[in-house]
């Protein structure tokens, strides 16, 4: 019993290395042609442009900002602010998802939440 899932686990060992081999090698041709793709003559000529392109100012990202800030898409803490109770207030009032008054106010569901239970406009648990 055992020697059969030591042959099993053997075959799927085998199957892995010809799937990382199989990916290896597309990705080495898609590589190589990358070049072609994008109009170069070479991959020299290609890897300055990239080069270039990198080293000058990156698009997407304000002056001083990191890269862990754009990459993770940290949001700045919310300011709450006695209107930004009043637009909860009235949206829930009116009816409106936590969700909705997220988006509208610009802050975020547990901020939505937070502001709700401040105020007295969720029902306690049982």
């Amino acid at each position: 019993m055992v020697t059969a899932q030591i042959k099993k686990l053997e075959a799927a060992k085998a199957r892995l290395a010809r799937l990382q081999d199989s990916i290896a090698s597309q990705l080495q041709k898609e590589l190589a042609g990358l070049p072609a793709a994008y109009g170069f003559d070479s991959v020299r000529e290609f890897a300055a442009a990239v080069a270039a392109a990198s080293s000058g100012k990156r698009r997407g990202r304000a002056a001083g900002e990191s890269r862990k800030s754009a990459a993770g898409k940290r949001r700045k803490r919310a300011v709450i602010t006695d209107a930004t109770r009043a637009t909860v207030k009235k949206l829930t009032e009116a009816g409106k998802t936590g969700a909705q008054i997220a988006k509208t106010a610009g802050i975020s569901l547990p901020s939505v939440q937070n502001i709700k239970k401040a105020l007295g406009l969720v029902k306690a648990r049982k």
